[in-house]
């Protein structure tokens, strides 16, 4: 649902700034449903403007400070995890200033387990195969997505129901669609 929301706003304003502006905007996301793995889904799928964000303001430093002591090969797992800690206490942060109540850190949670498995999915792929080993995308797929599933429903989801975002999302977006459909009437209206 989440995926579908973002996408459909951001096709949206994708529209109407090319029909404006002739400007076309990146997509947030890359079919983050067809992930085979935590890599594939953060890394090329999901959210792609905050993961090219984090990529350049948090991992490449981290990465490049922490090659003096672990060396170039295993110098990104520490960046990883790092990235995942800052995006999780930035999410904290937009979740306090959207449900205006004391932090519980499950968002923040979520993020750390996932730069942990993010972290150990890396490190069993060198120690493997170089990078290269990955199990069959019709076993991969189904695990990745239902991990991403279900770590945000125990995690992430849980402060925005229990203060009552997601109900006032809803209720936001009833009444865009009620205001649009009265304006759309009375400019039906206004032009006869």
């Amino acid at each position: 649902m989440l995926y579908l929301f973002v996408d459909i706003i951001v096709g949206l304003s994708n529209a109407t700034l090319r029909a404006l502006l002739g400007v076309q905007l990146e997509s947030p996301s890359n079919e983050p449903y067809l992930s085979t793995s935590l890599q594939d889904f953060w890394g090329r799928r999901w959210n792609l403007m905050v993961t090219n964000t984090l990529r350049h303001t948090v991992h490449k430093p981290v990465q490049l400070a922490m090659e003096n002591f672990l060396g170039p090969k295993w110098a990104p797992l520490p960046a990883v995890f790092v990235a995942f800690l800052v995006s999780g206490l930035m999410h904290e942060l937009i979740f306090f200033y959207m449900t205006r109540v004391p932090p519980t850190w499950e968002v923040t949670w979520y993020f750390v387990l996932h730069g942990m498995c993010l972290v150990v999915e890396f490190g069993v792929k060198r120690a493997l195969s170089g990078g290269r080993w990955q199990l069959h995308w019709i076993v991969s797929m189904p695990l990745t997505i239902g991990f991403v599933v279900v770590t945000a429903t125990w995690l992430f989801f849980p402060p925005l129901v229990r203060n009552g975002v997601d109900a006032r999302a809803i209720e936001e977006c009833k009444e865009l669609v009620v205001f649009m459909k009265e304006k759309l009437k009375w400019d039906g209206l206004h032009k006869i």
